[in-house]
């Protein structure tokens, strides 16, 4: 499932790190922790690969 947007390609890139124990958990907040929390690595993985050249800053609630 690729990013829909550069702030999620971000937070998952984030919480994939700490999945990975490469930073603190405790350094997570917002939507990183969340994904944390309820993603699988394979999943933070295809969210943080995704190409971000072409996607939006943020997308809008509506649009998820």
């Amino acid at each position: 499932m690729p990013a829909k947007s550069k702030s999620q390609q971000k937070a998952a890139g984030a919480a994939l790190s700490a999945k990975r124990g490469e930073t603190k958990v405790s350094e997570l907040k917002g939507a990183s922790k969340e994904m944390y929390d309820s993603m699988k690595e394979q999943e933070l993985e295809d969210l943080a690969s995704t190409d971000h050249d072409d996607l939006p800053e943020t997308v809008d609630k509506e649009e998820n």
